[in-house]
């Protein structure tokens, strides 16, 4: 066999630093479990200085979705995962779809019969059968065709699949860098379908294949791949390779016994940012899904883990996504945010209920923003600025402040007046005329604030108190609505 063209590929082949590859199968959406992959992936790169490859796995035809190569895309612009080569930037050992590398598994898959470690199978087989590898090599007797034969059948025309031969004894033994060494029996290993009927690659061969082409260092995939990793080193072993670090990761779990599923409901990452949760929040959360930083430390920027991870903190148990301590993280990254950056995030919330231009958006932020856990929290908290609700005079009634039916009127009767000489409509001088009959009445503060909120809400939980929420309303609004209020105290 002229080994011209192998090693022309063996000679692109970039050396001598990191190269991590996240390789999705565009079926859909982007799962908690495959962002957590490409971030560990980009991760191990960059806190190595390396290299970060996108490869688009698309081989399984059947199960390709429309669009799912944008939300990818978009997903990784998003959490900032960019990627030094793939498909829409280019590279040295490109192309970075499978589809369109189809010649290139061909031709190793003809290596590897030429030297005995794989074998052409005429047998008939469903894909499914292929797929699974649910195949005895014992019962095969196209394991044993001699050469000559085979290759006579297979230019008659005759459908076959490429399997690899495992050996029937000894063992083989893999290193993760997670599990550590691990020994099987090769007698428990398939003979796996390397190149299917239709002439493209299985996953399990294209995967190694593309891995070596590409110069990838670590392999970082979930921990249902360790069944499969001895066949992956056979494989290298017979094309003569150097084998790649394996970093297998336990599964993300729903619960103690079952894994997220986007079946049973469980959230994508797009799913998680329109229910209001920020990309920081979610890449911090899930960097934690089966990885554990050193020190008792827990909030970091994406630049921070890149500083800081390391393969030795992941965990070989099952990591289980907590939607309430997602949550937490995410009320914090609220907090730390600039006012500008809040403001702006909490805007199209915002406006989903308080529709009035009226109303400064930036000023009902500036409220929202240490009450905050989930944006999508935020519309419901400010359904009484455009429109006062109805109500009873029962909110008047409040313990902590003292008050009651009878001091409401009383309090907002006084006020008024007050409030209508006022010379600046601010929180400020707001404060300060409230603040200034209470003295007057000989009362605590609260006990003027109090009528005041129910008269300019309507209701007794608001993301600000008295002073905030009339100084957005401004001095008519609040004014006509402390009226209607003393109309319905009578």
């Amino acid at each position: 066999m002229d080994m011209t063209w192998f090693e022309e590929m063996e000679a692109r082949i970039p050396r001598g630093t990191v190269r991590t590859r996240f390789a999705p199968s565009p079926t859909g959406y982007m799962h908690v479990g495959n962002l957590r992959t490409a971030l560990y992936t980009w991760l191990i790169a960059r806190h190595a200085g390396g290299t970060f490859i996108l490869r688009i796995e698309d081989t399984d035809q059947g199960r390709l979705v429309e669009g799912a190569v944008d939300v990818i895309y978009k997903t990784l612009a998003e959490c900032g995962l960019d990627h030094d080569e793939g498909p829409d930037v280019g590279g040295p050992v490109g192309p970075y779809v499978q589809t369109e590398r189809r010649p290139f598994y061909g031709k190793y898959a003809e290596l590897l019969v030429a030297r005995g470690h794989a074998y052409r199978c005429f047998c008939e087989k469903s894909e499914s059968e292929e797929d699974s590898g649910d195949f005895s090599r014992g019962d095969d007797p196209c394991r044993d065709l001699p050469r000559e034969e085979a290759d006579a059948r297979a230019a008659a025309g005759e459908p076959f699949v490429i399997r690899q031969r495992i050996p029937h004894e000894g063992t083989t033994t893999f290193h993760d860098e997670i599990y550590g060494d691990i020994t099987v029996e090769n007698s428990t290993l398939d003979d796996q379908v390397l190149i299917k009927r239709d002439g493209l690659p299985t996953y399990n061969f294209a995967n190694v294949v593309d891995d070596h082409m590409m110069g990838i260092t670590h392999v970082v995939r979930g921990s249902e791949y360790l069944s499969s990793a001895p066949k992956y080193n056979l494989l290298y072993q017979a094309f003569g390779w150097d084998i790649p670090r394996y970093v297998h990761c336990s599964p993300v779990m729903r619960d103690a016994h079952n894994k997220m599923s986007k079946r049973h409901g469980d959230p994508s990452y797009e799913d998680l940012i329109a229910q209001g949760y920020l990309t920081e929040a979610v890449l911090n959360y899930v960097a934690l899904l089966g990885w554990s930083p050193r020190g008792e430390r827990e909030i970091f920027s994406l630049g921070e883990l890149k500083e800081v991870f390391e393969m030795s903190g992941i965990s070989k148990s099952p990591a289980i996504f907590d939607i309430d301590k997602l949550r937490h993280f995410n009320s914090e990254y609220i907090r730390a945010m600039s006012p500008e950056a809040f403001a702006k995030a909490a805007q199209p919330y915002i406006r989903q209920a308080v529709k009035s231009p009226a109303f400064d958006a930036a000023a009902i932020a500036a409220l929202l923003q240490q009450r905050t856990e989930v944006l999508t929290e935020i519309p419901e908290k400010l359904d009484f600025f455009d429109e006062l609700p109805a109500y009873g005079t029962e909110l008047f009634v409040h313990k902590k402040s003292k008050s009651d039916e009878a001091s409401s009127r009383e309090v907002l009767q006084k006020l008024l007046p007050m409030l209508e000489e006022l010379a600046v409509w601010d929180n400020e001088g707001l404060l300060a005329a409230m603040t200034k009959l209470a003295e007057e009445m000989g009362v605590k503060n609260a006990k003027v604030m109090w009528p005041v909120r129910i008269a300019a809400a309507g209701k007794a939980v608001t993301p600000g108190g008295a002073t905030e929420i009339a100084s957005i309303l401004g001095r008519e609004e609040t004014l006509r609505r402390i009226r209607i209020a003393l109309e319905k105290l009578g």
